[in-house]
């Protein structure tokens, strides 16, 4: 009975013995692979922060710049400028935005992503669309007047749901519920202009319209109107479209 269970603790033996030394090996490749990342990610050149990118000083560098943004968004060559830890750090104390944007809610048309830019590039104002008021003015001014901002565009966009509730309740001569009633009397220089330009997409024109007729607006304000006429600011109107991304200059363009 001795001598038949020997055979058996015999294998056992074996056994732990050839699963000790398949741990043994396992253990030494996994080390051999760690020395071998550890000396690839050494052998790796460490990559340095880029230098803040320059504002640009001028209205027509400004809006080159963000058409540029913009040709990239469409193309999806996205450079992300401006958005790493080091940009954070560097806008934290002050700010220089070079553009003041005033453009929709529409969560389909955020500045930041189709013109390209990061932290600290732009002031960005978001009403529906692009209702002004007070509150509103006054936001859009704080760049030009208190940093010497040279840029302020005025962004419409492609099928405008704010438009087309204002366009529709001034049609019917309908009144919309809550302070939604405010955007609809704001637009009606557009309607009206909208009416006189008889347009294949009355709509589409409402919001062409309005988009100029605000950067006119902001143009010809007492504050703004010395800096335009000096050529240290500029008003742009724009039109956003959003099957194909592309943004396309209305009126204003600086020379």
């Amino acid at each position: 009975m001795g001598s038949a269970g020997q055979p058996h603790r015999r294998a056992m033996l074996t056994g732990g013995l050839a699963a000790a030394a398949a741990a043994m090996l396992s253990g030494c490749a996994r080390d051999a692979a760690d020395v071998r990342s550890a000396g690839k990610a050494a052998a790796r050149p460490r990559t340095t922060p880029a230098p803040p990118t320059a504002s640009p000083a001028t209205a027509k560098e400004a809006l080159a710049r963000l058409l540029e943004g913009n040709k990239r968004w469409v193309n999806g060559n996205l450079q992300h400028p401006d958005r790493d830890p080091d940009r954070r750090q560097f806008v934290a104390q002050t700010q220089e935005p070079y553009g003041v944007i005033l453009s929709c809610i529409d969560s389909r048309v955020p500045p930041e992503l189709l013109f390209d830019t990061g932290l600290g590039d732009l002031y960005v104002l978001r009403t529906g669309a692009q209702a002004v008021g007070p509150v509103v003015t006054g936001s859009v001014e704080y760049g030009p007047l208190t940093s010497g901002t040279p840029l302020i565009v005025v962004l419409g966009h492609q099928r405008c749901g704010a438009a087309k509730a204002a366009y529709d309740a001034l049609r019917d001569g309908a009144t919309l519920p809550g302070n939604l009633q405010a955007i609809v009397e704001a637009l009606q220089p557009a309607y009206k202009k909208a009416l006189k330009q008889r347009g294949p997409d009355p709509v589409d024109t409402m919001i062409r319209a309005q988009a100029e007729l605000t950067a006119a607006d902001l143009r010809s304000n007492k504050d703004l109107s010395p800096l335009v006429k000096k050529g240290s600011l500029a008003v742009v109107s724009a039109y956003y479209s959003l099957d194909t991304g592309r943004v396309d200059i209305l009126s204003g363009t600086p020379a």
